[in-house]
């Protein structure tokens, strides 16, 4: 049996990491030259999970929050800061952040610790971070104007308070949080138990969902929407750009999930096992009260902490169930032509538009593999190449890969290779006629006759200087 880490190994381990302060230049208003992240110390955890003693929580595309040790105190230093973010291959936008993060990177501590954390506001707005869901005296509360005047431009505030709960909590900006948190300041806040009722988990994952709209071809998100998202993220990752996760068969897996979106819920779903809610941000739920769940419903602003053991190798993809959460900026952009013959279309558009295709027929599966030219610095609607096909999901989507052993150096397995006879493949026609299937031929397409159609081509969307961008459009009327 693995043993159990207390408190004071968990700070003799954790105490040596020193805290580093800001020193890299601010990034320019519109600028596109990436800052060079704030604090050297945004390091990864300190031992891989699976190794004796302390399990650090792993933030896929994130990092950890150092910390040193002052006189008994933990203390943190937090940036507040301009970033230059990768949502996914293709797509960089100019965000706020922390510490040189979208989001801000995980901050761990332990219940009963005295912590200080100093803000550093490097942005041109005022600020403030409150500590989402955390027991704290009234003036910590760190909102602005409320509990505390807003830490302006160049300013430094420092936040104190005494650890007096446990669970998986978040931070995020309380100042003009439709702009902050929307351009991307939040970031998850988790409170180790003094005294854990339980062995900690053999892997222990943090997540953070959120969701942005940012124009096709724009280089900011629109922090003025309200309805219309586009871009839809784990950690600040939009999928194909989104950090598997991994696991040894046997091994219990532990999966904190927060939601800082701006509107929308999201239900979380994993393939090929069940799970129990073991925990919300109002602590843990009684063993009596847990049940098996295959997805989590996940309000915004708030976090639920799932547990399963990984008792089946293979790809697991977990997602999003709420589908339009599953694709991404070109997704967004289409009306409905299922069913629809569109060669006269195709024939009428391509004078106009040389090259031109119709996209959307069939449905939005084979969208992301056409290979149409897409506008600088944006996303296709879905996924990315796959093991055996296109993936043809993308935005609030990863992969879970459990296998027997994995990498020594730590690195990610690659693709899962079923063993024989375990893998979905064409129907030899011996089995259809043993089993008595018969095919039935394809239904026909519907002709495209006497219908009005409006067409948008994705690569004749440009780039304008206002903040919305210039849209291309055809009206066609199908004889």
């Amino acid at each position: 049996m693995k043993p159990e880490l207390s408190r004071r190994d968990f700070l003799a381990m954790a105490g040596g990491a020193a805290l580093a302060l800001p020193t890299a230049t601010l990034l320019a208003s519109g600028s596109e030259t990436a800052p060079k992240p704030t604090s050297d110390g945004t390091t990864r955890p300190f031992q891989p999970p699976g190794s004796p003693g302390y399990r650090p929580v792993i933030t896929p595309n994130g990092l950890t929050l150092p910390w040193k040790m002052v006189d008994g105190v933990k203390v943190f230093h937090l940036v507040a800061e301009p970033v230059l973010h990768e949502f996914a291959p293709g797509l960089v936008a100019n965000c706020w952040g922390y510490n040189g993060r979208v989001h801000g990177p995980t901050i761990e501590a332990v219940e009963g610790d005295r912590v200080r954390i100093y803000v550093t506001n490097r942005l041109e707005a005022p600020t403030t971070v409150h500590w989402h869901g955390v027991l704290l005296p009234s003036g910590m509360d760190g909102v602005g104007g409320v509990s505390q005047k807003a830490i302006q431009p160049g300013e430094t505030y420092k936040y104190e308070f005494t650890l007096r709960q446990h669970g998986t909590l978040m931070y995020h900006s309380h100042h003009d949080e439709m702009t902050q948190m929307q351009l991307g300041m939040m970031g998850l806040l988790i409170i180790h138990p003094k005294n854990p009722k339980a062995p900690p988990p053999d892997r222990d994952y943090a997540i953070m969902l959120s969701e942005w709209k940012i124009e096709v071809g724009a280089k900011r998100p629109d922090p003025n929407e309200m309805t219309d998202f586009n871009v839809f993220t784990m950690n600040g990752r939009s999928f194909p750009g989104t950090q598997a996760l991994v696991a040894r068969k046997g091994e219990r897996v532990r999966i904190r999930i927060g939601n800082l979106s701006t509107m929308s819920h999201h239900a979380i779903h994993l393939h090929g096992y069940y799970f129990k809610v073991v925990a919300t941000d109002g602590g843990e739920i009684p063993e009596s009260g847990q049940w098996p769940e295959t997805t989590v419903h996940m309000p915004t602003g708030s976090t639920r902490t799932i547990e399963f053991v990984a008792d089946e190798p293979g790809d697991w993809v977990m997602h999003c169930h709420m589908l339009h959460h599953v694709m991404t900026q070109m997704g967004h952009q289409f009306g409905n032509l299922i069913g629809i013959n569109t060669e006269g279309l195709n024939k009428k558009i391509r004078p106009l538009v040389p090259g031109y295709m119709t996209m959307g027929e069939t449905g939005m599966g084979d969208m992301g593999d056409m290979g149409m030219t897409v506008p600088p610095n944006s996303l296709p609607m879905v996924g990315g190449p796959g093991q055996y096909d296109y993936i043809t999901m993308g935005g609030m989507f990863t992969i879970l890969k459990v296998r027997d052993e994995l990498p020594a150096d730590g690195s990610e397995p690659g693709w899962y290779q079923s063993p024989a006879g375990t893998l979905a493949l064409p129907a030899p026609e011996e089995d259809l006629r043993r089993d008595g299937i018969a095919l039935v031929a394809a239904t026909a397409k519907l002709e495209a006759r006497g219908q009005r159609v409006e067409i948008c081509d994705p690569a004749a969307l440009v780039k304008n200087d206002g903040p919305r961008q210039a849209t291309a459009r055809v009206k066609v009327a199908i004889q």
